[in-house]
């Protein structure tokens, strides 16, 4: 016998999906937010309507209302009804707004947009299973990723995640060797390499592109003491590392038990290795959350199929949780494995021989 619809559920559920395809569609509105300023300019101007915000934008009007209307329906921007105003609060505008806070979110949807540039390559390689390599993606991509990442390092890797490594942070101070492998734009490295100026940075990414652009960024800061290489996990021939880092690329390697072995050949004796992995635990019923979502959403279109794209196929994707990295590492001989630090969004793992 045919089971009973619950409508209950079909309508809650249809809910939901609308909610989903509301915030997809709105996601283009943030990012064209972003890059036309609005945001900024609504924070410079407090409470204003929409045609003193496309003045100040130098954009057209009538797109500026529903614009606006679009915002305000999401609980992005407030509205008065009263006065007809729209306004962006001071607490969305460190997310939306301000560039240097450590809790700027909006190049997300960048990363996002290349998604979509690149679902034809997807649904292709869902097909043959060949792996698309982080080159290969959509520009979008490399800095939608370096513009949000940044902001989560700013706020917690030389102030947070460095601290809670053991005896690391006073080497830096005096003076240390740090490799940043799949340093991507160089975005990680630079705070480091700031923050202690005493030390010396490496950079090291395959994606040359990208490593160009790094050099760029820390020729625009004037930074002496980091210099950026082409060179992947498995081949970059610096030694002598009091520190190497992995920021949110291990799980990405096809080959990461390689990669944590050619680490260790270059670590100094008491050197240390730092992996800043996405937030997961080794249940995947735990992981089933906003966060957990959009990780996974992200290990299904660029972590899994880059790591499968390389000799390997480890494919390890950016949910594997603790226990699956510990394996890893304890195959390559390290001795001491543990959580240094948990956040909702990053693990911090702290490795030495």
């Amino acid at each position: 016998m045919k089971k009973e619809l619950d409508m209950d559920k079909v309508q809650a559920f249809a809910g939901q999906v609308i909610n989903d395809l509301s915030a997809g569609m709105s996601g283009v509105l943030v990012q064209i937010g972003d890059e036309l300023g609005l945001y900024g300019a609504l924070q410079e101007l407090g409470p204003t309507n929409a045609k003193k915000l496309s003045l100040k934008t130098g954009t057209f009007e009538r797109y500026i209302q529903e614009w606006l209307n679009n915002q305000a329906a999401g609980g992005y921007i407030d509205y008065d009804p009263e006065q007809k105003t729209y306004s962006l609060p001071e607490e969305h505008a460190l997310i939306l707004a301000d560039s240097n806070s450590p809790f700027f979110m909006a190049p997300g949807f960048q990363v996002v947009s290349s998604l979509w540039y690149d679902k034809d390559k997807m649904v292709q390689d869902f097909k043959e299973g060949k792996g698309i390599g982080w080159h290969q993606h959509h520009h979008n991509l490399f800095f939608g990723a370096e513009a949000f990442f940044r902001s989560g390092y700013r706020a917690n890797l030389v102030n947070e995640w460095i601290p809670a490594l053991e005896g690391v942070e006073d080497k830096l101070m005096q003076g240390a060797k740090v490799a940043d492998i799949g340093c991507g734009h160089g975005a990680s490295t630079i705070l480091m390499a700031t923050k202690y100026p005493n030390s010396f940075f490496y950079g090291f990414d395959y994606h040359a592109e990208s490593i160009e652009t790094a050099k760029l960024r820390a020729s625009e800061v004037g930074l002496t003491n980091a210099i950026f290489e082409v060179a992947s996990a498995q081949d970059f021939e610096e030694s002598g590392f009091d520190l190497i880092c992995y920021m949110d690329a291990f799980h990405d390697f096809g080959n990461p038990l390689n990669a944590i072995q050619h680490a260790k050949s270059k670590l100094a004796d008491e050197g240390s290795i730092m992996l800043v992995e996405p937030a997961s635990f080794d249940e995947p019923e735990k992981n089933f959350n906003p966060i957990g979502r959009m990780y996974y959403a992200a290990s299904t279109t660029l972590c899994v199929p880059h790591s499968h794209s390389q000799d390997g196929g480890y494919c390890l994707g950016a949910q594997a949780g603790p226990e699956r990295v510990r394996q890893i590492i304890g195959e390559a001989g390290f001795s001491q494995f543990r959580i240094a630090q948990r956040t909702p969004v990053n693990l911090i793992l702290e490795i030495k021989k």
